[in-house]
């Protein structure tokens, strides 16, 4: 499994990786199981909340994840103030971030944030997925938990038009190296700027959703 590179972060405790938090758990497994059912709320409490009127610009992707975490964590929402990579891929300089991200939402913006979908083919739809959820996966904004609330805000952008939660149980496995196709697809997002892998991903797991 890689890790983590980081320059000095005084939100790790010293000598490991493990984020300090607001519980103090210094054991792996139980953080990632309190973040786990922090994520699992989220889910029923950001769905509940979708309206016509929602905005998913940065300051929601942002909002995302203070609301989901800051209950643990103290640096919940904030953009990382230092350098990261994962096996040999380098994300987003810090220096750059938010200009980088700012590019990116005014992007959205201009598709006025994916919100017209419902009225897309689902290969298009799928396609503009993968691209923000790419460049995202690149600029890996956040210290920690980049993945899954990227994951949420592109399920509630998925919902908002008519679909359900993209479904990646077909390539998001319990084992996270590169035998698992959705990290797989997240190293060739950062390394080669391509989304062709997780574009498959999505379109396969884009479904409508059940009507009550």
């Amino acid at each position: 499994m890689s890790r983590y590179q980081f320059l000095e972060s005084d939100i790790y405790i010293p000598g490991t990786d493990i984020p300090k938090n607001r519980l103090g758990v210094t054991e792996a497994d139980l953080l990632h199981e309190i973040e786990a059912s922090l994520l699992q709320q989220a889910y029923q409490i950001f769905i509940a909340e979708l309206q016509p009127a929602t905005r998913f610009d940065e300051a929601y992707f942002k909002s995302l994840h203070q609301r989901t975490w800051a209950s643990l964590y103290d640096w919940a929402g904030e953009y990382r103030s230092v350098d990261m990579s994962k096996g040999g891929s380098l994300f987003c300089r810090a220096e750059f971030l938010e200009k980088e991200s700012q590019r990116l939402f005014r992007q959205m913006e201009q598709e006025d944030y994916l919100k017209q979908a419902a009225d897309w083919p689902k290969e298009k739809f799928a396609e503009r997925m993968a691209h923000y959820q790419c460049e995202l996966i690149a600029l890996h904004p956040f210290y920690e938990l980049n993945g899954r609330i990227t994951r949420l805000f592109f399920d509630l952008i998925a919902m908002y038009n008519g679909y359900g939660p993209v479904d990646y149980s077909q390539t998001l496995g319990e084992a996270a190296d590169e035998t698992n196709a959705y990290i797989q697809a997240s190293i060739v997002c950062v390394r080669a700027a391509d989304n062709s892998m997780l574009r498959q991903i999505i379109l396969d797991g884009l479904n409508k959703a059940e009507t009550p």
